[in-house]
Parts: structure tokens; sequence; C-alpha cells
């Protein structure tokens, strides 16, 4: 007891010390705060919810309720103009919509992607996500080294070999669609977009024939949950750290390591293959593998990042396509006027060809105008940002260095200072004789860091968009909801219900 008395009284002034070390960094952690909130308050922005997390109690809310964040960043740029700022912590956001701003930044390389959004994509709740793949990769160097290996893979003379693909899953897709159009049944069409995409970049990408119009699969509610719990973990710094989130926190970890240990079996198995002199198909995995090879050195961070890259491909290479598909096919049912031009332009350019041919997409301009207006109004990745590290004048503002920008392709494209009458669905704002948007309109991002797969996913989407054209009349059911679903990506919230049927070409 007496030496218990001892230990005490000697632990107690150490621990009475160690409080009063904390107070002390506590405070000083608040002041400066209190010191970044008045270097840049002089920037015009909504009233902070709280004095440690600013906004984010707004954004979460929104989140929690199934809002489009989107729309909120819309609403303020509307409000406090081209320039204003957010805070959480001490982190300092500047939303931007100044396009002379977003070319400086987006098109240089000095200054890298944002470290808090991005660093925490690399990984979800402890589990190796992206990790330092394409998308995450902040330091231009190991960046530059990763593109230069993929570069190869997306070439336009290997993405023309592509079109076989393209024709082959597209017309799978035809079949299913014939099958829901004599059954007089509704189709989900977000869904069967889904399963194509899917199923082209697994082929194409890594040769593997998933088929999942015909068989069921655990990936696409893997990369559904993935972007998901994403969203909250980029934007809830407290989410998984509530004990009623531990189930959902849980199931996301698990649906990124099964995409993960995926990418790992598919990669070894095609190097192996290689490595015996195998047949092996000419995809992109063959090409990154074969290309990683010719490197003067690899490391085991580079066979990292190369399954890092699997992801990044795995779930950016159909996602984004299949929302754009679902959003262009729901603008088309709402404007039967813009459907039949499109689709005259599909007769005369493809008639009743079954293959479609890369010349054949050149000439589907009006098309490609109606996926580049889908684009505008539903950027499926709507936005990026960057850390800027000295002091920059954005529209007359004085910013202090040390700042991260954000730019928003959604808010850009929602705006009437960019577009007249923005909410409305015209096509022909992208005629070839019309004004080029300046810097406005960045649906794939701009300069180095602009998305890769931006050829592969524009073809592809037009392949298949040419066939349903071709084929089929199609008409939104009605009661179903035209609001976004913001899961990482964008997405139809309602899934873009239709009813189908084949068309007579009697008349």
């Amino acid at each position: 007891m007496a030496v218990f008395s001892v230990l005490l009284s000697l632990a107690a002034p150490a621990l009475m010390f160690l409080l009063l070390l904390l107070v002390i960094a506590f405070l000083g952690y608040c002041l400066y705060i209190k010191y970044i909130h008045m270097k840049y308050d002089h920037i015009p922005g909504p009233p902070r919810d709280s004095f440690f997390f600013g906004q984010s109690a707004t954004l979460v809310k929104m989140m929690e309720n199934d809002g489009n964040v989107h729309e909120k960043f819309l609403e303020w740029a509307e409000k406090y103009g081209p320039v204003y700022r957010l805070n959480v912590l001490h982190y300092v956001a500047v939303c931007t919509y100044c396009p002379e701003t977003t070319k400086e930044i987006l098109m240089s390389p000095k200054y890298p992607k944002e470290k808090l959004a991005y660093e925490k994509l690399f990984n979800l709740f402890g589990q190796r996500f992206f990790g330092n793949g394409l998308i995450t990769a902040r330091d231009h160097e190991q960046w530059y080294k990763q593109r230069r290996i993929m570069d190869p893979a997306f070439s336009s003379l290997y993405l023309r070999g592509l079109m076989g693909t393209f024709n082959e899953r597209a017309e799978k897709l035809m079949d299913k669609l014939a099958e829901v159009a004599e059954s007089k049944t509704e189709a989900n069409m977000l869904h069967l977009v889904n399963c194509v995409t899917l199923d082209v970049i697994s082929k194409v990408a890594f040769g593997v024939d998933l088929d999942l119009l015909n068989n069921s699969s655990p990936f696409p509610k893997a990369i559904e949950t993935c972007l998901r719990g994403m969203v909250y973990y980029v934007r809830d710094m407290f989410f998984e750290f509530k004990p009623k989130n531990r189930a959902y926190v849980n199931k996301v970890r698990e649906a990124a390591r099964l995409l993960r240990t995926t990418g790992a079996k598919w990669i070894s198995e095609r190097k192996t293959a290689i490595q015996n002199g195998d047949e092996v198909p000419k995809d992109i995995l063959t090409q990154i593998i074969k290309s990683a090879s010719q490197e003067e050195s690899m490391t085991e961070e580079d066979e990292e990042f190369m399954l890092d890259n699997f992801v990044t491909f795995f779930i950016a290479g159909q996602e984004t396509t299949a929302n754009k598909l679902g959003f262009c096919i729901m603008e088309l049912g709402r404007h039967p006027e813009i459907l039949e031009k499109a689709r005259k332009e599909v007769d005369d350019v493809i008639g009743m060809k079954r293959d479609i041919s890369y010349d054949d997409l050149g000439e589907l301009v009006y098309l490609s105008q109606v996926l580049k207006e889908t684009l505008r109004i539903y950027p499926t990745a709507p936005g990026t940002a960057r850390d800027v590290a000295e002091d920059m004048v954005i529209d007359g503002i004085h910013i202090p260095g040390g700042f991260s920008a954000v730019f928003s392709s959604y808010v850009c494209g929602r705006l009437d200072r960019f577009f007249k009458d923005p909410l409305k669905f015209d096509p022909d704002r992208f005629h070839p004789d019309a004004p080029k948007p300046y810097y406005c309109y960045y649906p794939f991002a701009l300069g180095p860091r602009s998305c890769l797969g931006q050829n592969f996913a524009q073809m592809e989407a037009k392949v298949v968009m040419a066939k349903l054209l071709q084929r089929f009349d199609f008409t939104l059911v009605p009661g179903q909801t035209f609001d976004i679903l913001d899961a990482g990506t964008l997405r139809p919230k309602s899934g873009v219900v239709c009813i189908l049927s084949h068309r007579d070409y009697k008349d």
C-alpha cells in the first residue's frame, strides 16, 4: 500500500504536467484555426456551422438525407460569386469558377492533387483502395512514370482494335433488351448498362468474360459499396468511429479487399502466362505488363501501383460510362424531338448494320453532341481539387498561399454565366460551329491529369447508344424521379426505368 502511495504521489505531478501540455496544445491549435480564419475570411463564403468543422455539418446532413452536395456548391456559387471559401479544422478550400484560374491551375503539372481528399482515397477505412494509382498519386514524377506505362494501352491505334469487343458486348445488351421488349416488362436501364460496361472493361482490359447480363457476380455490389463508403470516408471524418456504422464499415473493407485480391489474382495469372510464353490476349493488361517490364527497374511498390491501377480501371472504366449512358437515355426519353434527330442520324450512318466501325463513330456527330450535353448537366465525376502553395489573385481577390483550389464541372455546367438557360438539355451547344466553352466544361478534367480513358469511354458509349437507337423505341415509365444520387460518382437515382419495343421499320 505504501508503495502504491509513493507511485501515485510520483505519477500525479506527471499526469498534471501531461494534462497541462494537452490543454496548451489544444489552446494553441484553437489559436492556429483562428489565425487561419482571419487569414482567409476576406474571401466571401457561407457562414461556418461551427468553429472547428466549418461548413461540414451542412454537407454531412445533406449526404445523410441522400442529397446532392453539388447542388449546395451551386447554390453557394450563385450567392457568393465565382470565388468562395469553405473551412474544416485548419484547412481552407477555395471553390473557384473562373475560367482563367481553371486554365492556370489544371493545365499546369506544378499543382499537386489536394492532399486531404486524395490521401483519404489511398485506403478505405484502413483497407488499401486506390492507393497511389493514376487518380490519387500526388507526386508528379510518380504519376508520370505510371502514365507513361499506361499510355500505349490507350493509343488511338489500339483503341481501334477494340471495336470488335465493343460491338460484341453491346450486342449482348441488345439481346437482353429484345427479351425485355417481347415480355413487355419494365427495364432498369442503369442496371443493364452497368452490366455491359463492367463486362467491357473486364474483357478488354483484363481478358475476363464475366457475362453479367446472364450471370451473377459480387463485383457490381462491391463497386457500389466502395464508392458509397468513399463518400462517407472523405466527407464525414467521424463516420467510422460511430458504433452504429461499424457493420457498414466492415462491409466496405470487405468489398475493397475483394477487388484487390481479384486484381492480384488476375495480374499474377497473366504475368505467369507471359513468362511461360503462352498466347495471351492483346488487351490492356498485357500492354501494361509488357510496358512495365521495359522499365529500368521495377520495385515492389511499382507492383503495388499496378494493383492500384487495376482497381482504378475496374471502377472508373465502367462506373462513369454506365452513369453517362443512364443519364443520356433519361434525357432522350424526356425530349422526343432530340431522340428522333439522334435516331435519324444513326439510321443514315449505320443503317441496318450490326457491326459499327471506328469510321462510323466519327460520322455520328449529333450523337456526340448529345453525349457531351449529357456530361455538361450530369458530369459523372463532378469535380477535382489542387493544392496551391503560393499566393494568387482570383477574380480580383488576393488569396494567400496554402489553400486547396476546388473545381466543379457540375457547378460550371449549371451556371448561366457560361451556358444560357443552363438546365435546358440542348445538344446544339456542342455543334461543330458553335463557340467552344472556355475552360468551364471539363467532365474528364483538364491538362496532364485529365482522364486517360476518355476516348475509350466515348467510343464505348457511342456504340451502345447507336445500337439502342437503331433497334428500339423506349419511353420512360411515369412517376419516377429524375433526381441525382450523389454516390461518389453521380448517377440517376431512379435507375432510368423504361418500357421498350422493337422499332417498326415499315414507317
